[in-house]
């Protein structure tokens, strides 16, 4: 195996394999929805919590895909023990 170049006759014989991933970091998901002050004016609606059951949730709609795509519902436990954030 080598490397050559297309423009001129320099050819550089490869030795070993050398490969190796670098995973970017993600955002954290607060980040991406504004942090905690994003469900400070938020409406709340009948909607039981997985974690605990408790029957209301906050929720908000953010637009995570494309224009064509329906948006993504963002719910919160409005339990202040609980607190569980899930998506729809």
């Amino acid at each position: 195996m080598r490397f050559s170049c297309v423009t001129c006759a320099y050819i550089f014989p490869i030795k070993r394999c050398v490969s190796y991933k670098i995973y970017p970091k993600l955002k954290a998901l607060d980040d991406v929805l504004g942090g905690s002050a994003a469900w400070k004016n938020v409406d709340a609606i009948d909607e039981p919590c997985p974690k605990c059951s408790h029957p209301r949730a906050y929720f908000m709609q953010v637009q995570t895909r494309s224009a064509d795509e329906p948006m993504t519902v963002f719910y919160k436990c409005c339990s202040p023990t609980c607190g569980h954030r899930w998506k729809e």
